[in-house]
């Protein structure tokens, strides 16, 4: 025991070395270095001891136990003491922002926020933290909903970095502001701000991996900005600067010199996971462009390098890229006519959803989209139409307006396919017309609802009205590159002129509508394309070209017919009449067999 007049350096020294000891050991003695650390409350330390004891301990009950209330109970503590001793700034800020993490982990919002503003007002002296805690409380905006707060949050960011000359880090104020801003769908505001951020990213000198960084996030907000817009040839120049740009950094040896500036002491991400976010917006565009196999190869490599980080990371950031990653892949595979691969993929994203409360909240409105897909590509009609009434019931409409068109869009062929939901579909072909209001921006969303009206007006034989759509369509898709629709509007006007008898003009349709359809490739399109082929060759007395479309013809009818016995025999088949709830997992009987009709497959 110390006297009263020895220095207390020795024995706190001794005890935090075994604390640290046993916490590093493998594997890690946390009871132990717990006992260590309480040991020193013995002494009777001076506060800055006891502040910082409380601190260590509050920070390893709540990254290596379940204790959490002592854990709080201790960081309470730190936090409260060190406000009251001059020039303790990091055990402080520490204290507040590890204390405010753990409110927010205990449902506790209200109480983390109040202690955060403290500590963004008291930290204006010390540039790290003040910034650190001004992110932190952005981000517990964010995850609230109200983006409004978070960016002005972010603004007060950027103007201080400015004013302590830190570039770089305003840059990324500014860079986050404007996915916030993307998000909200203010676009008259994203614009000016990414062209300063452009500016300010260009302009600054400074470690090579942080400004290659900053470039990355850049471009990733330019080309998901095209993407939202449908915009799929426009965002190629922005893609391709962005893949050149992932391969610098992965050649960039990450060098230990710290920043001179201390509000420069930030990373947006890892250069592992900017890896995976450039596959995954390269995924995004190959899906939307119809370069299915390219969506597949990029989809791959992503999948495979998120299994790796996932063995030694834990951040959740992780299962969210692998669930986007897979909801696109599975949009792909319903396309090329893999719909039970397809299904058990959506049965890995309910796996996923189910073990993150936060994941399933995000990403509910989307599985059921994905599985009214399904539904849709399985004939089973009422099960689609289920699905997207529950995907809508879910969905964020603030945050989601392209989803809920999509949505929407889907729905309406349900409505069509099933041809006695007159009301209904009126209804919603309101709220998506493309002649008037279209409620979104998306170039490729407002292309495909012309498509809708013009199946719409082919079934009631209003055939030059569809003629008109279609055309519409048309003109869009081949604007922007996206192929599936140029080849669903292509077939569909060749029926037209077919039904017409105007069989030259069919002929012209058919024949670019299959060979586009064989390269996204889109098995039911060249279904349907090899259909009317034969019938063409047939009305035109070519017979040996009618025999080849028939022989066509009965290929991908035995593939699509395998495939939709194989789809609908899985126990995960079952997931279709899941409409409610959080996902199920584990739950799946397994069939007999399809139950299902195949007549309008085929």
């Amino acid at each position: 025991m110390a006297t009263s007049g020895e220095a207390p350096e020795s024995w706190y020294l001794a005890l935090l070395g075994f604390a640290e000891h046993f916490r590093t050991s493998s594997p890690p003695k946390i009871r132990l270095c717990v006992h260590c650390l309480q040991a020193v409350f013995q002494f009777k330390p001076p506060q800055r001891i006891e502040a910082r004891t409380h601190l260590q301990l509050g920070s390893v009950l709540y990254h290596h136990t379940k204790n959490t209330e002592l854990a709080r109970s201790h960081l309470e503590k730190a936090w409260f003491i060190s406000q009251q001793i001059p020039q303790f700034e990091d055990v402080k800020f520490e204290a507040a922002s590890l204390l405010s993490e753990l409110y927010c982990q205990q449902n506790l919002v209200d109480s983390a926020k109040p202690l955060l503003r403290k500590a963004i007002q008291i930290s204006q002296q010390t540039p790290y933290w003040h910034c650190r805690l001004l992110f932190q409380l952005a981000q517990l905006h964010t995850l609230e909903k109200d983006l409004v707060s978070a960016c002005d949050l972010l603004g007060v960011g950027a103007e201080y970095t400015r004013v302590v000359g830190s570039e770089y880090t305003r840059a990324l104020f500014l860079l986050s502001k404007g996915m916030l801003l993307l998000m909200e769908r203010k676009l008259g505001e994203v614009h000016p701000l990414l062209t300063l951020c452009g500016t300010i990213v260009e302009n600054w000198q400074g470690n090579p991996i942080q400004k290659e960084s900053l470039r990355v996030f850049f471009l990733v907000l330019q080309v998901t900005h095209y993407l939202d817009a449908g915009q799929v040839k426009s965002v190629k120049p922005c893609l391709k600067q962005l893949q050149q740009c992932i391969q610098t950094i992965s050649t960039l040896h990450d060098d230990e010199i710290l920043p001179s500036n201390p509000a420069d002491l930030f990373h947006w991400l890892p250069k592992e996971h900017m890896c995976v976010l450039v596959y995954l917006v390269t995924v995004m565009h190959s899906m939307q462009a119809g370069y299915l196999e390219k969506a597949q190869k990029y989809t791959d490599k992503a999948l495979m390098q998120l299994e790796k980080l996932k063995m030694l990371d834990s951040s959740p950031i992780l299962s969210t890229f692998q669930v986007i990653l897979l909801e696109h892949i599975i949009m792909c595979r319903l396309v090329t006519g893999h719909k039970a691969t397809a299904l058990q993929e959506i049965s890995q994203v309910c796996q996923l959803c189910a073990q993150s409360p936060r994941l399933f909240t995000n990403h509910a409105s989307q599985l059921h989209t994905l599985l009214g897909l399904y539904c849709l590509s399985v004939n089973c009609m009422d099960n689609a139409e289920a699905q997207f009434t529950a995907a809508l019931r879910v969905s964020d409409l603030t945050t989601h307006q392209e989803l809920w068109a999509f949505i929407v869009t889907n729905l309406a062929s349900v409505y069509i396919r099933e041809g006695n939901r007159d009301q209904e579909l009126y209804n919603l072909l309101e709220r998506i017309n493309p002649d008037h209001n279209f409620p979104v921006s998306s170039h490729c969303l407002r292309a495909a609802a012309f498509y809708i009206r013009g199946l719409l007006s082919f079934f009631q034989g209003r055939y030059n009205e569809a003629k008109r759509f279609l055309r519409e369509t048309l003109k869009m898709s081949n604007a922007e590159d996206l192929n599936r629709l140029t080849a669903c509007s292509l077939v569909l006007l060749g029926h037209i002129f077919y039904v017409l008898g105007n069989h030259r003009e069919s002929n012209n349709m058919v024949v670019p509508a299959m060979q586009l359809a064989s390269k996204i490739p889109d098995m039911s399109v060249q279904l349907w394309s090899s259909a009317l082929l034969k019938d063409l060759n047939k009305a035109c007395g070519n017979t040996i070209d009618a025999h080849e479309a028939a022989q066509m013809h009965q290929n991908f009818s035995q593939q699509l017919l395998q495939d939709h016995i194989a789809a609908c025999s899985l126990p995960e088949h079952n997931l279709i009449s899941w409409t409610d709830g959080p996902p199920p997992v584990g739950q799946f009987q397994a069939q007999n067999g399809p139950s299902t009709s195949l007549a309008s497959l085929l």
